[in-house]
């Protein structure tokens, strides 16, 4: 058998450094065994989908010094390699499912679908599509068709019985079909579904070994049950260990800096954080910790992966990036990747405007600008906290800004120049006074600085969201209670009633 491995992002957001967790270890896999490891991009969200994403799936990856031997840059024999590109090949699958009898069309509304969950929530059964148009006849569905009624495309998962398949790191896997919706496979705009369009590309590009997140079990049935129905042979599965945060939880871009360009923008070596992201998944003999790529790929056992969660801990990657440092890079070296990084022209010349006018000397000029070069921000409930704001209330201001930016979707100047005017009208509080000192004291650790949205705009959106983030996680951050009463009031653009005219007396209700 010829090894074959595949990572598959979807172009809809920041590269997250889950895709280069991945990514990293079906490298190895080929690798090691002498096969090949591809890229496909999974822009079937029509919506979400942006070729600027696209683009820095390549630049995040390429940094990291991940490269693949086929992919829609790159092109190869199983192209195209952009799912877009393969709807034809996705219709002539579907219609193949269709005759055999294990798909069926739906004509499900959107009314019907909100009624189904909640009467299931009602009856306090699982949520989901009760199947009502499974069994629709040919008569029926043509009928339905001629008056132009829209429908999606189910897989027909069997009512009785169990799902088993073995995972490699997992071992056997048993579910009960009763727990498995009748997943969609072909969208009402008759662009595929993830499921659908992965188990077909998978195996018309003869990938060998799906090695991906254990977040995909709950999938594997439905995928198990595609390559069944095709009359496939079925790959072998992988399940890799979740990237957990130090909460515990799936690591998360709502609570975690996730991108891989806040890595590289906060100073970090390529090279460290992908030997720590190995550290994450699988153990070296020895427990040897500090290690190339290639040797990895040299020593690579797959019966040394992990089963369980493995905690991304920053503070383990900061070590790691000092060994690196130290180790692996001359003075003269570290001095070029210094200038490289932050300290050359092409950013300095960001900076000018913001201090041209405001330096009486250059000894200034760090001083006033230190914040862009430095992670670790001298944060206080003093700073943080306007007069009279409670910590809690200040994390408040500042999650509602992210969801303001990321709503926008965009973080430059003038966005959040407009989410701090929106949440100001939000809390019904003061913009000068109390929302634009929490934003300073966030972004630069001071009270005062240069001009705000301009230092954000040059920070970029990767470090801001990591401020913010790590701004509400010093202030104690907010409960599950609060969290869904805010997202409830946030949603009908009324949160007056989070901030009572003196907070310090009259404590906010939950």
């Amino acid at each position: 058998m010829t090894v074959r491995t595949r990572i598959a992002p979807s172009p809809t957001g920041e590269p997250h450094v889950g895709t280069a967790y991945i990514a990293l270890f079906n490298l190895v896999f080929a690798r090691h065994f002498g096969g090949k490891f591809l890229i496909r991009i999974e822009d079937t969200d029509q919506k979400r989908s942006l070729p600027i994403y696209e683009e820095n799936i390549y630049k995040a990856l390429k940094w990291c010094n991940i490269e693949w031997d086929e992919g829609p840059d790159i092109g190869g024999p199983y192209g195209p390699y952009r799912q877009s590109e393969r709807l034809d090949i996705y219709q002539t699958h579907i219609q193949e499912l269709l005759k055999k009898g294990k798909a069926y069309k739906c004509f499900a509304t959107p009314e019907e679908l909100k009624e189904m969950r909640e009467l299931a929530e009602k009856s306090g059964q699982k949520s989901g599509y009760d199947r009502r148009y499974r069994n629709l006849t040919e008569e029926e569905v043509a009928a339905r068709e001629k008056k132009g009624e829209s429908y999606v495309i189910r897989l027909k998962v069997p009512l009785t019985g169990e799902c088993q398949f073995e995972d490699a790191i997992k071992g056997r896997i048993t579910v009960p079909w009763s727990e498995v919706d009748d997943q969609v496979l072909i969208k009402s705009d008759g662009f595929p579904t993830y499921h659908f369009a992965a188990v077909v590309d998978d195996h018309l590009m003869k990938i060998s070994h799906v090695i991906r997140g254990d977040e995909w079990i709950t999938s594997a049935p439905k995928h198990v049950l595609l390559y069944d129905s095709f009359g496939w042979e079925r790959p072998i599965f992988m399940h890799m260990p979740l990237l957990l945060g130090k909460d515990g939880r799936k690591l998360s871009k709502r609570r975690n800096p996730t991108s891989i360009f806040y890595y590289r923008d906060s100073g970090f070596l390529p090279e460290a954080l992908i030997n720590f992201l190995s550290l994450m998944g699988y153990s070296m003999p020895g427990d040897k910790e500090i290690y190339s790529v290639q040797e990895l790929i040299e020593a690579f056992d797959p019966s040394r992966f992990g089963k369980s969660g493995a905690f991304f801990d920053i503070t383990k990657l900061e070590w790691l990036n000092q060994k690196y440092l130290i180790a692996h890079l001359t003075e003269d070296d570290l001095l070029q990747r210094l200038k490289a990084w932050a300290f050359n022209d092409k950013f300095f010349k960001k900076i000018m405007p913001l201090v041209h006018t405001r330096i009486k000397t250059f000894g200034e000029f760090m001083e006033l600008v230190d914040f862009l070069f430095i992670n670790h921000l001298p944060y206080s409930n003093e700073l943080l906290c306007p007069k009279e704001f409670t910590p809690e209330q200040a994390a408040l201001v500042l999650q509602c800004i992210i969801w303001s930016l990321d709503a926008q979707q965009s973080w430059d100047a003038e966005s959040l120049e407009k989410a701090s005017h929106e949440v100001a009208d939000f809390f019904a509080i003061s913009h000068k006074k109390e929302v634009m000192p929490i934003l300073f004291a966030a972004i630069m650790g001071k009270k005062f600085g240069p001009p705000l949205y301009a230092s954000a705009d040059i920070l970029g959106k990767d470090r801001t969201r990591a401020r913010f983030l790590n701004s509400i996680e010093f202030l104690g951050g907010v409960s599950n209670k609060k969290m869904n009463k805010l997202t409830a009031a946030w949603n009908k653009k009324e949160g007056k009633e989070f901030f009572l005219k003196n907070p310090s007396q009259q404590p906010v209700k939950e």
